[in-house]
């Protein structure tokens, strides 16, 4: 089992990066103008996001060339 296969878990930054693409400052402009799931604070120096909202934003997103 992967991390994947639980779309209830936590994921923190790489992961973030890895699914999506984008760079530190991209995500952090589109939490911003909430046009991207917001992180949850998991400690004081901690925090992650969780993966059903990352994926359905994904699945959100158009098709490239669409």
């Amino acid at each position: 089992m992967t991390i994947y296969d639980s779309s209830d878990a936590i994921i923190r930054k790489p992961e973030i990066r890895k699914i999506t693409g984008l760079s530190d400052t991209t995500i952090w402009r589109l939490e911003r103008a909430h046009k991207f799931p917001q992180r949850r604070r998991l400690s004081s120096s901690a925090c992650g996001w969780l993966l059903s909202e990352v994926l359905a934003w994904v699945r959100s997103r158009p098709a490239e060339g669409k």
